[in-house]
């Protein structure tokens, strides 16, 4: 499960709105809005999207899409 906020406070710096991002990805803005109340998971192709879009890090990609499994490694 992505975590949402995480995601939303990476939007929120780069003053990225859900329509850009949506745009972005490919995706409908409907989809996107649906995926962030519900915390649905992205497909792997998305997550890549995502991520280059908003110039994420490594460890910020590992902390949104995949937070149970960061949360166990050593950093």
């Amino acid at each position: 499960m992505c975590d949402v906020m995480r995601l939303k406070g990476k939007m929120a710096e780069r003053g990225i709105r859900q329509e850009d991002l949506a745009k972005a990805v490919g995706i409908d803005r409907s989809t996107l809005n649906r995926r962030l109340k519900t915390g649905e998971d992205f497909t792997i192709g998305e997550t890549n999207k995502i991520v280059a879009f908003l110039q994420l890090t490594a460890e910020d990609a590992l902390n949104i899409f995949l937070p149970t499994l960061s949360h166990k490694r050593d950093f």
